[in-house]
């Protein structure tokens, strides 16, 4: 038995000890005056039997004869009754003390009974006494084991860390080289269509030269009633200019035309070759039989026979239901056919439309309330979304694994882009802030206090420089993260739902409640553009509008279920079918001429040009 249960055996009995004690301490007293009146009542009957005897001699010696002791007679006699009297006293509070000594041994008796009860209770409580220490001994045997185990893991973690960052690194210096390949090859593409547009120029001004003297030739016919037109060879092939000025071509394109394109540009606005050259590079200066040429007919034409640009997609490449509740939000990944789409069921999900699936790639969950938006990295590895839980996540795409959970705002977030990526990200929400995370401590590192709900956001730019924010106090706002300074506001009639940059970060698109959408020019930082049409209502707060891969067009849903598209010239090309309810956001591919679009049906619809 070991040293500790001896002293707690020890510390019991001590304890049952002092109890009895106290207990018996109250009766003492008691018990010791009944014993002396029991031994007072054995002396009061020795000496009561004494005067028996005495007594009874006197009375014989009375009988006998005599005078002179009856005085002691009736003195004895007196003696007697008081002792009688004295005796049945002290039988009574014999009989008192005796009733008391039969109360207290059955008090005893009770004790006693308490007693083997606590005795038993002790037994068993030293039996679980032992069984827990058993049961600590095993504890603590796997408590060692799981530290070992927990040793080796976090080895492992450091040895997984120290890879990823190494990756990591690597990665950052790919997209740095990417980023300069990319400058390079913008800058090549600059000069390629600087170029084409000296051989444009060149071209226009020979035939402009050529017309002059087929007209001053066909002038000196002195009997032509009219004087035709003289056509220029067919065999010199055409060129789109790329100037935004000139006729209905997208501003910054410099791909060619082949002849076969143009010639079906002539023949679907029953030109001949020299009307077109006038009608595309020369505004519609030139006249056809005497009358010039209606130059909105002609755009018309051309926009309807797809000559001005890229065509439109007109066909639905696919539908599905994408969530089980209403969707939200929709992107494209920027290197592979799959689209994201966020929808009121907390999920983000990945639908693989180059295999023309519609089932779900991959589901990703984590989010605790509705999905807002979604957004890709530039490397397609990474996807970002928010949500009404005042937070947002990230997610990877090979493996469908949430990374980080970034919460810290007050209000749902409804916009989030990256900045430096993949190492920060900015989020915007309705607690009136912008915050910006760094992903490698995954903490908020500053916040910006817009004063008024944040409804969507961009950046500039890879590096993030510049963040831009549409509010629902009508204003767009210019943040520089390298600075604390912001930048002049641009109000808009009306709360802003969505913005988009292009690509080369010069325009800006902002939809407006006041159902338009304004593009900026960056440059001037003004409003340069307004698209409107009779029927096109913006559907919601968060209704979002996109431009296509070459910003020569806008896209963007409407409350009526149809989706509009407008040239970046001002008119509208075409006007998409497919929807039953009102569409809350549009999104381009960045690799084809195509369209997805989400709405409060749940549905998803791919528009595509074939």
């Amino acid at each position: 038995m070991s040293a500790e249960e001896c002293l707690w055996r020890e510390h019991v009995v001590q304890r049952l000890r002092e109890r009895d004690r106290k207990e018996c301490e109250n009766f003492k007293e008691i018990i010791v005056q009944n014993n002396r009146l029991i031994d007072h009542v054995a002396q009061l009957k020795s000496d009561n039997l004494k005067l028996s005897v005495e007594n009874e001699q006197l009375r014989n010696a009375v009988s006998t004869g005599g005078t002179g002791p009856n005085v002691a007679i009736a003195t004895l006699e007196k003696k007697l009754l008081a002792q009688q009297e004295e005796l049945t006293d002290l039988h009574k509070r014999k009989g008192e003390h005796s009733q008391m000594i039969v109360d207290l041994n059955l008090k005893v008796e009770q004790q006693k009974e308490l007693l083997s009860e606590k005795e038993h209770s002790l037994y068993d409580q030293q039996t679980a006494n032992n069984r827990l220490r058993a049961e600590v001994q095993l504890l603590h045997s796997s408590l060692e084991e799981l530290k070992k185990l927990n040793t080796t893991l976090l080895d492992e973690h450091t040895a997984l860390q120290l890879a990823f960052s190494s990756l990591e690194e690597k990665l950052r210096k790919v997209q740095d080289e990417n980023r300069y390949l990319l400058e390079r090859l913008m800058r090549y593409r600059a000069k390629d269509a600087d170029k084409l547009n000296e051989e444009n120029e060149s071209l226009i001004r020979k035939r402009s030269a050529k017309l002059k003297r087929d007209l001053e030739d066909a002038v000196r016919e002195s009997n032509s009633a009219v004087n035709p037109i003289v056509p220029a060879p067919s065999g010199t092939p055409l060129h789109r200019n790329s100037s935004p000025a000139q006729f209905g071509g997208p501003a910054g394109s410099d791909d060619e035309i082949d002849e076969a394109s143009i010639n079906g540009a002539m023949e679907a606005l029953a030109m001949n070759d020299d009307e077109y050259i006038s009608a595309r590079f020369m505004g519609g200066e030139a006249v056809h039989d005497g009358v010039r040429p209606n130059i909105n007919t002609s755009i018309d034409t051309l926009k309807a026979a797809g000559y001005l640009g890229q065509p439109n997609p007109t066909k639905i490449f696919m539908k599905f239901e994408a969530h089980e509740n209403e969707s939200h939000a929709v992107r494209w990944s920027p290197v592979e056919r799959m689209v994201a789409t966020g929808g009121a069921d907390r999920k983000v999900k990945l639908w693989d439309v180059g295999k023309g699936s519609t089932e779900p790639r991959a589901v990703l969950s984590g989010s605790s309330a509705g999905i807002n938006s979604v957004d890709f990295d530039s490397t397609g590895a990474y996807i970002l979304g928010t949500s009404n839980d005042y937070g947002a996540r990230v997610w990877t795409v090979m493996d469908n694994r949430l990374r980080h959970t970034l919460t810290g705002h007050s209000g749902k977030v409804m916009a989030a882009k990256y900045v430096q990526e993949p190492i920060k990200v900015v989020t915007g929400s309705h607690d009136r802030t912008l915050k910006i995370w760094d992903l490698r401590s995954i903490a908020c590192i500053e916040t910006k206090f817009a004063g008024s709900s944040c409804n969507d956001l961009c950046t500039t730019d890879s590096l993030g420089s510049t963040i831009i924010s549409g509010h629902y106090d009508k204003k767009i706002r210019f943040w520089d993260i390298r600075t604390e300074k912001q930048a002049d506001d641009v109000l808009m009639p009306a709360k802003i739902t969505s913005l988009d940059l292009s690509k080369d970060c010069n325009y800006l698109i902002c939809s407006v409640r006041d159902d338009t959408i304004k593009l900026l020019d960056l440059r001037k930082n003004q409003v340069i553009s307004t698209f409107s049409t009779e029927h096109f209502k913006i559907s919601c707060d968060f209704a979002r509008a996109s431009f296509n891969s070459d910003a020569s067009k806008i896209a963007c849903g409407s409350a009526d279920g149809a989706i509009y598209i407008w040239n970046v010239n001002g008119f509208l090309e075409t006007t998409l079918k497919g929807h039953s309810t009102a569409v809350n956001a549009v999104s381009w591919s960045p690799n084809s001429n195509s369209l997805a679009s989400v709405g409060k049906s749940k549905r998803c619809i791919i528009y595509s040009d074939s």
